[in-house]
């Protein structure tokens, strides 16, 4: 065996060491053994366990960053297939590198922060963040919130995707259907000013405030005094409907569903269905790379 045959031995050994039991419960001596060699072959190599883990991650942190960089790398497509690509772009990778995937997401040593795992999904944030900043502009919304939903976005793809790494039960691009449809809808229906509706000091003292009303509602009628008349006859037939019809037309007008049943389940609230039938029956909106009408 060449040198550089037994260099790429004891990586594929120490990475598969690596993945299954992490850095600090892989000894020297376990990688020589498992190679068939004697310890001063891997400190020839690498000088030490140290030298060999740095290689690997390297080699899996280049790997990682070149598919997400270029799946990122042309900002003037349609910003749906930049998400699917960068979605697809990560479990690809997973896929192909399992075993270097679980070593980047393990825990590491903190000799090299510049080269970690987190400094990589550091830097792919940065990038997701210069392409929502142009499509929140479109949309005139609060640049200040970029940041925040950039790293929403990374994480929640980094996040499936370990989670797929160990529990494969769907193909990679339907999990990748998955994630754009939860990013997708979220992204294309984004409120300019969000707020929490049943959680928070905003959303509580509405809830006091409507209580109050209901309870002085209540008060006042039960003071008001009952009147013992029967209720006029109603109309024989034939005459002339008077106008105290005009409630029993509204109540029906009020009984019917409006839109879809997302209003049902959420209130009077839209934004689940800003028009007839749902995104699953319709042509899905693309207001990320236009201006949103006010």
């Amino acid at each position: 065996m060449t040198s550089y045959q037994r260099r790429e031995q004891l990586l594929t050994i120490g990475r598969s060491l690596f993945a299954a039991k992490g850095f600090e419960a892989v000894s020297v001596e376990e990688i020589a053994a498992s190679a068939k060699v004697s310890k001063p072959i891997v400190y020839e190599h690498f000088g030490g366990k140290e030298g060999l883990y740095a290689v690997v991650v390297d080699r899996e942190m280049r790997a990682l960053n070149d598919a997400l960089t270029k799946a990122l790398a042309d900002p003037q497509q349609h910003p749906r297939q930049l998400v699917e690509r960068t979605a697809l772009a990560l479990l690809t990778y997973i896929e192909e590198n399992t075993e270097g995937f679980q070593v980047l997401v393990r825990d590491s040593p903190s000799t090299d922060p510049a080269g970690s795992f987190n400094s990589l999904l550091g830097d792919v944030s940065m990038r997701v963040e210069e392409i929502l900043d142009e499509s929140f502009k479109n949309q005139h919304l609060p640049a200040k919130g970029v940041p925040y939903y950039a790293q929403m976005l990374v994480g929640m793809t980094v996040f499936t995707g370990q989670y797929w790494a160990d529990q494969r039960k769907i193909g990679k691009e339907q999990l990748a259907a998955h994630i754009v449809n939860l990013a997708w809808y979220g992204l294309s229906r984004l409120e300019a000013k969000p707020e929490l509706r049943f959680e928070g000091d905003k959303a509580k003292k509405a809830l006091q405030r409507r209580k109050a009303r209901e309870a002085k509602e209540t008060a006042r009628h039960a003071k008001e005094p009952h009147s013992d008349a029967m209720p006029d006859a109603a109309p024989e037939h034939g005459d002339e409907t008077d106008s105290n019809s005009a409630p029993a037309t509204s109540a029906a007008i009020s009984a019917t569903p409006t839109q879809s049943g997302h209003n049902a389940a959420f209130g009077s609230d839209s934004t689940f269905d800003s028009g007839p039938g749902s995104p699953s029956d319709r042509e899905p909106e693309y207001p990320m790379n236009e201006k949103r009408t006010r």
